[in-house]
């Protein structure tokens, strides 16, 4: 079982990236993906998460109607499209998921069993 997170990179201010997650050993349709984030020095924050039961995505407050959720049954992969990046978006993030994380916990790290490796984005001019 592994995920892989990718799709990090530099962009100006006002730009925008698409980081993936793929995933291998499972499938991902029926897990419930999250998207988290660190900075160096601050703990791992909530981004994003799809809910495996019905597909439902939530988002943190400071990304709502920037940030977007989606999937690729096919490719087994889920995608986090981030759009108007600010400064403060800058982080590594990381993807993760399991089977069964109950509503009270979809923001919470622990709730998530497979973890990606994190991909760096660095928005900055």
């Amino acid at each position: 079982v592994q995920l892989q997170a990718s799709g990090g990179g530099l962009v100006q201010p006002g730009g925008s990236l698409r980081l993936s997650c793929a995933a291998s050993g499972f499938t991902l349709d029926y897990y419930t993906i999250g998207w988290f984030r660190q900075v160096p020095g601050k703990e791992r924050e909530w981004v994003s998460c799809r809910r495996g039961s019905d597909g439902n995505t939530f988002y943190t407050d400071s990304v709502k109607g920037r940030f977007t959720m989606s999937g690729d049954n096919a490719k087994n992969t889920v995608y986090l499209q981030m759009n108007s990046l600010k400064p403060e978006d800058t982080a590594v993030y990381y993807c993760a998921a399991d089977p069964s994380v109950i509503d009270s916990s979809l923001a919470s790290q622990s709730a998530y069993r497979y973890w990606g490796q994190g991909t760096l984005v660095t928005v900055s001019s």
